[in-house]
C-alpha cells in the first residue's frame, strides 16, 4: 500500500521553484464527485496537485460550505488512498487577518491549533488588508502586515513542533479598486516585505500580489458574466523577477484564475515565475451545471434561496442581474443554515444521487486536464517525487 498522505507545501515549492510550471491549487467547495474527478486528473497527468479552502470557507463551525477542517482533509486522504495518488497538499488558503487587533489574532491562532491536529501540511497567511496607505515609505506601509504575518507564520512553526510545511504570504489585496483602477502591487514592496519576512527568520515559499485578478466570478456592466482578462502580466514579470533577484527562494501565488481562458494561461502566463496557481470558483459552478440539469428541483430551491437572501445586498453591492447574484452568491448555500442552526442545502448536496456524482466527477475530470495541460503541470509529479528522494538520501 502506498503512501497517499500530503506533501508538505514547502517539499512541493523547493522541487518545483525553478521549473516552468503551476500547482493548481483548488478551493473545492462542494467536494461530491469533483474531488475524485481532479485526484484522478491529477494521477492520469501525474501533476501536481493542491486542495485548499480559506478561512471563510472552513472553520471550526464549518465556514460557508459546510465543511469543518477535519472533515476537508477527511475527504482529501480518503480520495487519495481510494485514486491512489501520492503528490498532493493540503493547503489553508487565506488565513485573513483584516484589522490586526489582539482579539483577532488570538481568534486566528484558535483556529490554526484546529487545522494542525487535522493535518494540513501548508498555510497562507493574509494580513493585506494590513496596507497603511497613510505612510510615507514602503517599509512603513507594509510595517502591519509585516509584523502580524511573522507572528502568525511563528505561531505555525511552533505548533508543527519540527514538521516541515509550507508558507504562502500576501503583500497585496486582491481586487481591491481605487480612483485610478486596481490597485497593483510593485516589485519594492513584494521585495522589500520578503526581505522584512526574513530578517525575522520567516521565509515563505509562495507570494499572494494584487496584479488586477479578482476572486470569483466576473460580470460586466449589464451583469453578464463575462472573462478574466485584467490580469497584468507585465506588472507579474516585474515583480517575479524582482523576487527571483533579490529573494530567491520565493515565487508568485496567483490568484482569481476562474474565468480566464486556459489558452492564454498557456501562453501568456510567466510560469518561471507563477508557482502556484488558485482555481476555485470554477469547481463551485461545474457542480451548479451539472446540478441544474441533473436535478433541477434542487438547483431550483437552492438558487431562489440565494435571491431571496441576498438581492437586497447584492443590488447594494452593484449587482445588475439574477444572474450575477446567483454567480456570487451562491455559494453561501452547501453552509447555509437555518434559525435553529441547523444544515439547509447541506444533507441533500452530499447525498445526491450515484449518476449525478458520477457526472460531476467525469466533468471535473477532462476540466482539470485541461488545467494541468494549461498550468505545464503535467509530469510535476514525478519531479517531486525525485526531489523527496534527494532530500531523503
Amino acid at each position: 500500500m502506498g503512501n497517499f498522505k500530503p506533501v508538505p507545501g514547502n517539499i512541493i515549492c523547493d522541487a518545483l521553484k525553478d521549473e516552468k510550471t503551476i500547482i493548481m491549487a483548488c478551493n473545492v467547495r462542494v467536494t461530491k464527485g469533483i474531488l475524485r474527478g481532479i485526484f484522478k486528473a491529477a494521477k492520469k497527468s501525474d501533476s501536481v496537485v493542491m486542495f485548499e479552502l480559506a478561512k471563510s470557507e472552513s472553520n471550526p463551525d464549518g465556514g460557508y460550505t459546510g465543511l469543518k477542517p477535519k472533515d476537508f482533509s477527511e475527504q482529501c486522504r480518503e480520495t487519495a488512498s481510494e485514486v491512489g495518488f501520492d503528490i498532493w497538499a493540503l493547503h489553508a488558503d487565506h488565513l485573513t487577518i483584516k484589522k490586526g487587533t489582539p482579539e483577532e489574532i488570538e481568534e486566528m491562532k484558535k483556529l490554526i491549533d484546529v487545522l494542525v491536529k487535522a493535518d494540513y501540511t501548508s498555510f497562507a497567511i493574509d494580513c493585506s488588508f494590513l496596507f497603511d496607505f497613510e505612510k510615507n515609505t514602503v517599509e512603513e506601509e507594509l510595517s502591519k502586515n509585516i509584523e502580524v504575518t511573522a507572528e502568525i507564520a511563528k505561531y505555525i512553526e511552533e505548533k508543527m513542533q519540527g514538521k516541515e510545511f509550507g508558507l504562502e504570504v500576501e503583500v497585496g489585496e486582491i481586487g481591491k479598486k481605487n480612483e485610478s483602477g486596481m490597485v497593483l502591487t510593485t516589485p519594492e514592496e513584494a521585495v522589500v516585505f520578503i526581505k522584512e519576512l526574513n530578517k525575522r527568520k520567516v521565509f515563505p515559499n509562495l507570494i499572494a500580489i494584487a496584479n488586477g485578478s479578482t476572486h470569483g466570478n466576473i460580470y460586466d456592466e449589464r451583469g453578464k458574466a463575462t472573462e478574466q482578462i485584467s490580469i497584468n502580466i507585465e506588472q507579474t514579470i516585474a515583480v517575479g523577477k524582482a523576487l527571483k533577484k533579490e529573494v530567491s527562494n520565493t515565487r508568485i501565488a496567483q490568484h482569481g484564475i476562474t474565468g480566464t481562458p486556459r489558452e492564454l494561461i498557456k501562453r501568456k502566463f510567466p510560469v518561471e515565475f507563477i508557482l502556484k496557481g488558485n482555481v476555485g470558483t470554477f469547481w463551485q459552478n461545474i457542480f451548479y451545471e451539472v446540478l441544474k440539469t441533473m436535478n433541477h428541483e434542487l438547483y431550483e430551491e437552492i438558487t431562489k434561496w440565494t435571491l431571496e437572501n441576498f438581492r437586497e445586498k447584492a443590488e447594494k453591492a452593484g449587482c445588475k442581474s439574477d444572474e450575477e447574484i446567483i454567480g456570487k452568491y451562491i455559494k453561501y448555500a452547501s453552509g447555509a443554515k437555518d434559525e435553529n442552526g441547523k444544515l439547509l442545502f447541506f444533507d441533500k448536496i452530499y447525498s445526491l444521487e450515484k449518476n449525478i456524482e458520477k457526472a460531476l466527477e467525469a466533468r471535473a475530470y477532462s476540466e482539470a486536464l485541461i488545467f494541468f495541460e494549461s498550468f505545464h503541470a503535467v509530469g510535476s509529479a514525478e519531479k517531486v517525487r525525485q526531489h523527496l528522494k534527494r532530500i531523503k538520501g
